[in-house]
Formats: C-alpha cells, sequence, structure tokens
C-alpha cells in the first residue's frame, strides 16, 4: 500500500517570451501553471500540473489545497480510480467542471506520476506501452502575425525537426484567413500535414462557410470551429464543411466526449490532460475514440501527454504546445524526425527546477 503522506500546491505566473494571441483569448503575456506533489509514506513523490492561459489560477490552487487534501487524507494512492471518483463527486456540487475538474486532473496525473515511479516503469509503458515515438505538430499561436512573420515562425518550428504545423484563423474578414492559409501551404508544399485552429470564433454557418473555403488546401483538420456546447452544431461543420474536426480541448469530462462522439461532430476527439480530470480520464477518452475507430490526438502540457499517446495504437499527432515548460525542467521533449519521443525515466520523467518556477511564485 502506498499511502498519501502530503500534498504541496504550487502556482507561478510564468511571463512569455514573447506575446501570444488567438480569436478568444486576445492577446496573452504569461500563462499559469499550477502544480502539485504527492508523496506516499515511504517518501516517494509524484508531480502534476495544470495551466491557465493567465486568469483562475488563483481558483484552482485554492482547491487544490483546501479541499483535496481533506478529501484523500491517509488514502492508498494506487487506488487512482477510486480516489478519483471519490474526489469527483466530493467537489461535484459546488463543481463539475471550471477549476475544480483542473485541480483534480493536476492531482490524478500526481497519482500515476507516482504510480509509475513506485514501479520504477515510464508511465508510457504502465499505461500500455504501444510505441514511444509519437508524431508531433507545432502548435503556433500566431493569428496577430504577419504572413511574413507566420512563415519565419514556421520555419523555426522547421528547424526544430517539427513535420506538421498548426495555424490559427479567426480573422474579421475570410479572405485573410484564405489569404494566410493559402501562403502557408504555398510555403510548406503539397502533402505536408497542416491543421488550423479557429479557437471556437465562429458560429456554425460562418464556419461551414469558412470551412468550404479552405478545403482547397488539403487541412488534416479544422480545429474548435465554434463553442464545444454545440453538439449539433458541430455535427453539421463536420457534414457539410467538408473538412475533418477536432475539438476536445474545453471538455471536462468523459460524458462530453460520449456525446460529441457519438453525435457524428468530431474527427479528432481532443482532450487536455491537464483540464479532461487527468491520465484517467484522458485514456478513457483515447479508449472511446478507438471504439469508434477514431485517432485521439492532444491539446497542450506535450511534457506529460507524449506518455499517453505513446500507449494508444489509435494516436494520431501530439501537440507541442506554445507555453512550452523547457525552460524550467531538466530534459525537454526530445524530436527525431517529426516525432516526440516518450521518455524511458521513471513516472513521467519530468525534473522541475523549482528554484527557477519560485522566482515566479503567485
Amino acid at each position: 500500500m502506498a499511502r498519501l503522506a502530503s500534498i504541496d500546491t504550487g502556482l507561478f505566473r510564468i511571463p512569455l517570451d514573447v506575446p501570444l494571441s488567438d480569436s478568444t483569448h486576445g492577446v496573452m503575456t504569461r500563462f499559469e501553471l499550477v502544480t502539485i506533489r504527492v508523496r506516499d509514506e515511504d517518501g516517494a513523490e509524484g508531480v502534476g500540473y495544470t495551466y491557465t492561459t493567465g486568469r483562475n489560477g488563483g481558483a484552482i490552487a485554492d482547491i487544490a489545497r483546501r479541499e483535496i487534501p481533506e478529501i484523500v487524507a491517509g488514502e492508498d494512492a494506487d487506488r487512482i480510480e477510486h480516489l478519483w471518483q471519490k474526489v469527483w463527486w466530493a467537489l461535484h456540487y459546488g463543481g463539475r467542471g471550471g477549476p475544480s475538474v483542473l485541480a483534480q486532473s493536476a492531482f490524478d496525473m500526481a497519482l500515476w506520476d507516482l504510480k509509475a515511479v513506485r514501479a520504477n516503469a515510464p508511465l508510457w509503458r504502465l499505461l500500455g506501452g504501444y510505441d514511444p515515438a509519437v508524431p508531433c505538430y507545432a502548435g503556433g499561436i500566431d493569428l496577430d502575425l504577419s504572413v511574413a512573420d507566420l512563415l519565419a515562425q514556421t520555419d523555426g518550428n522547421l528547424a526544430r525537426g517539427l513535420r506538421a504545423i498548426k495555424m490559427k484563423a479567426g480573422r474579421v474578414h475570410m479572405a485573410e484567413d484564405v489569404e494566410r492559409v493559402a501562403a502557408m501551404r504555398s510555403h510548406l508544399g503539397e502533402g505536408f500535414p497542416l491543421m488550423v485552429d479557429a479557437n471556437m470564433k465562429w458560429t456554425v454557418d460562418e464556419a461551414i462557410r469558412r470551412a468550404r473555403a479552405f478545403a482547397p488546401y488539403d487541412l488534416v483538420w479544422l480545429e474548435e470551429p465554434t463553442i464545444p456546447d454545440d453538439v449539433a452544431g458541430h455535427a453539421r461543420i463536420l457534414r457539410e464543411g467538408g473538412l475533418p474536426v477536432a475539438t476536445g480541448e474545453n471538455m471536462r469530462t468523459l460524458w462530453e466526449f460520449q456525446q460529441m462522439i457519438s453525435a457524428g461532430g468530431v474527427s479528432f476527439p481532443e482532450p487536455d490532460v491537464t483540464n479532461c480530470g487527468g491520465v484517467t480520464v484522458f485514456m478513457k477518452v483515447a479508449r472511446l475514440a478507438e471504439a469508434f475507430n477514431l485517432p485521439v490526438t492532444s491539446h497542450g502540457a506535450h511534457d506529460v501527454t507524449v506518455h499517453l499517446l505513446a500507449a494508444c495504437p489509435n494516436r494520431a499527432y501530439l501537440e507541442a504546445h506554445g507555453f512550452g515548460l523547457d525552460r524550467f525542467i531538466a530534459e525537454p521533449i526530445s524530436l527525431v524526425e517529426g516525432s516526440a519521443i516518450a521518455p524511458d525515466r521513471p513516472g513521467h520523467g519530468i525534473g522541475f527546477d523549482w528554484k527557477g518556477l519560485a522566482r515566479h511564485a503567485g
């Protein structure tokens, strides 16, 4: 038995080297990182984290500090499914999403890290061990860049070894979006994997209109064309727009994914391990997608998510996200011929620079 002995929470507000922008969040100058460190009675430690685009980190950290330790005090850390259910239902009435599920996601991730550390196994092997080399794309946050700067950013990502690119859409005028997509296709050449992300910007009719305008440019997918709550709308966009659809980064429960998948509203389910309920729920979403013969992709937290997709035979692409932690971790993700390689270190293998993070404590 790995009885829980302590849970420590950290909140850090990390400035971005370059301000980033998309169609709904505006200009982002920082992101917030909330960490949870769990220790068992033998002194073994697991680490989990979640993040925000700059707001609500305090609420997440407060739930992690005030609520979760009381709910799970003295419990067996190996009973992860039991703990997930216990935390979910304890927080459900005042939560059922929002800051509560982000805090729970970080806690669940920490439990899985601890379990793998105790087993002296990398997380991807503990979860099933399909293939450590996961195809990876650069998740550009670049809506306000000029075309020239967009192409320069793309060249930088290509130089890093990435062999698939995602760009933002959602300009006021459709012609501007089309111009940018056309420029990227011309720059990358035919057949190069290119995705477009609208960050929930459009109505269903507008999304269909723009999807049809993007169709000649051979996109892998159109991401988040409208709000995640509109399940029927996503089905219409997929059916009438002529492009595959990716969505899920703003879905907070397994049941939301079930509704979207069952309705035929998504081609690439896209959970984020830091906000969907953690590793436990991410893997359930991946298996649900597999049952519907769908590939699963990811959003954010690539240093952890590489392990999860490395355990999935139906994985598509890992997103290398713009909110990277490279400057605060010992061994950033490794890229080989366009694939991210899940490390063989025990647990998820992320060694945080806690002293460096402390300079940004919130």
